[in-house]
C-alpha cells in the first residue's frame, strides 16, 4: 500500500496561489520565452537553456508535481507570486507602457487578459 505523503500546509497555500498567479499554461509560457529569449542571436543546441529568467525557474516548477517540489522551488514560487501581485497593482496609464507591463506580466507566466 503507497503511504501518501503530507505536506507542509504552507506549500499547499503557495502552490494554489502559484498556479492562480501562473494562468499560462506551460506550453505557452515555453512558445512565449522562446520568442523573448530569441533576440539577434540564434538558440543553442538546447534552446530551453537560452530562456530567459526568472521564466525558466517558473516553467521549470509548472512541469513538477507537488510532492516533488525543492526549498529552490517554493522560492521560485513565493517570488513568482509576489512580482505578479505587484506588477499588477501597479498598471500603467497606456500606451507603450501597457505593452511593456503586459510583457512582464506574460514573461512570468501571467496574462492579464485571461479571466480568474
Amino acid at each position: 500500500m503507497a503511504r501518501e505523503q503530507r505536506l507542509d500546509p504552507e506549500v499547499e497555500v503557495i502552490w494554489e496561489d502559484f498556479h492562480a498567479e501562473v494562468n499560462v499554461p506551460s506550453a505557452q509560457l515555453r512558445q512565449w520565452l522562446l520568442t523573448r529569449g530569441s533576440g539577434e542571436e540564434a538558440f543553442g543546441p538546447d534552446p530551453d537553456l537560452d530562456l530567459p529568467e526568472p521564466g525558466r525557474q517558473i516553467l521549470a516548477v509548472l512541469r513538477k508535481r507537488k510532492v516533488d517540489l525543492t526549498p529552490a522551488d517554493i522560492e521560485v514560487m513565493r517570488v513568482a507570486i509576489d512580482r505578479i501581485r505587484s506588477l499588477v497593482d501597479e498598471k500603467p496609464g497606456g500606451g507603450n507602457a501597457d505593452d511593456e507591463w503586459r510583457h512582464a506580466l506574460l514573461d512570468l507566466g501571467h496574462d492579464v487578459l485571461v479571466e480568474r
